[in-house]
């Protein structure tokens, strides 16, 4: 009866250590043909690597990584699809009770279904937005306007602190009220936005309210551009003694959540079998009194382009001006969840060594063997280890900042140049909307992504 103690244990260990993630390797491949403006073969190779990068309780992962590539390439329609199905699934999840997962704090945060952070819920809002609006669906771009400013609502009422509202959501919702005639709507949103923007601590921001002045009869034009790569998590894992667990514990606030460098002793490696987690887990089982800890830090990307500016037939500058702030975004997310998830992997950490230490007496009483005892409890020892893994799952795809201009121009169809530039100011590329049409007091939305 003991051993089947074990037998249990062991293959809820074997089975929940197939939980993972997103692989580093997979993101920097994705990442390098978006640097290359290759949208649709990075959105090809997405969905070769369905099956094999993403789980299926991550589904809306994936929903959300092609759905912002599709957007990128052009492909709107396809975007959208992909992106209600994302925007269904987290309906879904809503209804569920996810945090209270058993396997999250016996196994790893891998276990339960793939939630997106809020800032990832507001942008599906804007994606969809954007998709609509590309083909001129004004009153379906409200539907989503509508739906942010809700879901923005609801996250005021339900938090105190940290991410509550989004600014470039909220700025990007007041310009689809307006577009409908929705001008309180749109001043409440307008509003909301700079409340945001001061909030956060980033009054700068707040200046991007400062466009051209509006010329009567003529159009205007509202360019996003969606640039550089947000930073990608990867899981960073440490041993503790058991004796240090209390010292640890009261550490916690003195912890460095965020680790932009890439190096040996910090990355978790995707490629070769004797990985950092496989060294942790060696350990574990030969020292019996350590505890494995894991949890995600971020490795930062490097991006060349810093700003852009468009460029109208008339020869007039206008530029763009950071919006919103995806990669602050990622990085306060993971810094207000910091003590959850360390006191968490804590938790899990004592619970897998008592968990191997009794499932080693059982053994040992079951055999009357002291070494097979011993051999037990180191085995679940290592396993308890090779499954402690961090979450690192995230929407990947998105771009670090989301960077916006409006300009009015004459009446009739012309063409757009926006123009990238490097750190120095240097012009390093550009890219032409070619006869877009401007109508006399109407406004077009524009948009395009660069991750170089």
């Amino acid at each position: 009866m003991k051993a089947r103690y074990f037998s249990l244990l062991l293959a809820v260990l074997v089975c929940c250590s197939a939980c993972g993630a997103p692989s580093l390797r997979h993101k920097k491949e994705i990442n390098k043909l978006l640097a290359q403006g290759e949208y649709l073969a990075a959105s090809n190779q997405l969905e070769a690597a369905k099956n094999k990068e993403y789980k299926a309780k991550d589904a809306l992962l994936y929903y959300l990584d092609n759905g912002a590539v599709y957007h990128d390439s052009g492909l709107v329609a396809e975007s959208d699809e992909l992106l209600d199905l994302a925007q269904k699934r987290i309906d879904e999840l809503f209804t569920q009770s996810v945090s209270g997962h058993a396997g999250r704090y016996l196994i790893n945060d891998l276990t339960i279904p793939y939630y997106p952070a809020p800032f990832e819920q507001a942008l599906t809002y804007y994606y969809r937005a954007m998709n609509f609006l590309s083909r001129g669906y004004v009153n379906s771009a409200l539907v989503e306007a509508n739906k942010a400013v809700y879901y923005l609502a609801q996250l005021r009422g339900s938090k105190s602190g940290g991410y509550r509202d989004d600014p470039f959501v909220q700025y990007f919702a007041s310009l689809i009220f307006e577009s409908a005639g929705k001008l309180d709507d749109a001043r409440i949103s307008r509003t909301r936005a700079y409340q945001a923007y001061q909030n956060s601590g980033k009054k700068d921001l707040a200046e991007t309210f400062v466009f051209d002045k509006p010329v009567e009869g003529w159009g205007e034009v509202v360019l996003v551009h969606a640039n550089g790569q947000v930073p990608l998590k990867k899981s960073k894992t440490f041993q503790v003694l058991w004796a240090d667990i209390i010292i640890w514990g009261r550490s916690l606030r003195k912890l460095h959540y965020l680790d932009v460098e890439t190096n040996r002793n910090t990355e978790s490696a995707d490629d070769g079998m004797f990985t950092i987690e496989m060294e942790n887990a060696v350990l574990a089982g030969l020292v019996p009194n350590s505890l494995t800890i894991s949890y995600p830090v971020l490795e930062a990307q490097n991006y060349e382009i810093k700003s852009s500016e468009a460029v109208t037939a008339d020869g007039r500058v206008h530029p763009t001006r950071l919006v919103g702030d995806i990669e602050g975004a990622i990085q306060a997310d993971l810094e207000e969840k910091r003590i959850p998830t360390f006191v968490r992997a804590g938790a899990r950490a004592i619970v897998k060594k008592i968990a191997a230490e009794q499932a080693g007496k059982a053994m040992q009483e079951a055999t009357e063997d002291a070494n097979i005892g011993e051999l037990t409890t180191m085995i679940l020892n290592f396993l308890g280890a090779l499954t402690e893994r961090a979450d690192t799952r995230q929407w990947f795809t998105l771009p670090a900042q989301m960077r916006l201009t409006r300009f009015y121009v004459a009446p009739g169809r012309q063409d757009i140049v926006l123009r990238f530039k490097d750190g120095f100011g240097n012009i390093i590329s550009e890219h032409t909307f070619q006869n877009v049409l401007i109508r006399p007091n109407g406004r077009v939305y524009l948009h395009y992504r660069t991750a170089k």
